[in-house]
Parts: structure tokens; C-alpha cells; sequence
């Protein structure tokens, strides 16, 4: 794991990153799950997104199944695509399981494209 990943930041730090934080999940956004049709960030797949000082990214993530026969693929994309967001350096993923993923992790649009209610929580 990062282990520095407690970095303190300033409230300038803060408003410098946060175009940044935009841009990384747009990124992110780009990247579907192959089996189900909505892309990992909706999907509730990432569990922590840190930009450090230095542009570096840490993201802590899941998968809808331990045994997600693509998963080395899509951990390959997601890290490409923040790669190629414009100023960030590098981007470092940590694979998790607990919490085991969910349907509550699902966003709203998610919810929608899937063809749930998204005002019922699964």
C-alpha cells in the first residue's frame, strides 16, 4: 500500500488540484466494465482517488466479482487513461475486495442505464 498517502494538503493546494480530481474521474469514466455497460466510476468501482502534490494518483478500487476474468485489462485502462490526463505524472492502483462491491455502490446514472429505480437503494 502508499504509504504516503496522508499527505497534508493546503487549502491552495486544495483549489490547484481540484481541476484535476475533475479530469481524473472523467478519465475514469472512459473506462467500461466488459460485462455490464457502464463505465468504473459509476459502476461504484473506486473506492479512494488521491491526487498528490507532486500529480501523482493513487486510486483504491474493486470489481463487481473477485473473479472478473478481465480484470488485469481494465486495471490497465483505468491506469492509461489518468496517465493520459494532461499533468498528471503517474497513477498507482491498489486492487481491493473489502468492502465487497454492491448494487448500492451504484450511482444514480448507473442505476438508470441499468434499468433500476435509482430513488430504491438494492
Amino acid at each position: 500500500m502508499n504509504e504516503n498517502n496522508n499527505e497534508v494538503l493546503t487549502a491552495e493546494d486544495v483549489k490547484e488540484l481540484a481541476p484535476y480530481y475533475d479530469n481524473v474521474i472523467m478519465a475514469i469514466r472512459q473506462v467500461y466494465d466488459p460485462e455490464i455497460p457502464v463505465n468504473v466510476y459509476d459502476l461504484g468501482l473506486i473506492y479512494e482517488l488521491n491526487i498528490k502534490k507532486t500529480k501523482d494518483v493513487f486510486i483504491k478500487m474493486t470489481f463487481t466479482s473477485p473473479t472478473c476474468p478481465m480484470a488485469d485489462e481494465v486495471l490497465a485502462e483505468v491506469k492509461r487513461s489518468v496517465e493520459d490526463v494532461p499533468g498528471i505524472n503517474s497513477c498507482e492502483i491498489e486492487l481491493v475486495f473489502e468492502p465487497q462491491w454492491d448494487q448500492s455502490m451504484l450511482s444514480d446514472e448507473a442505476r438508470i442505464t441499468l434499468g433500476f429505480d435509482p430513488e430504491i437503494a438494492d
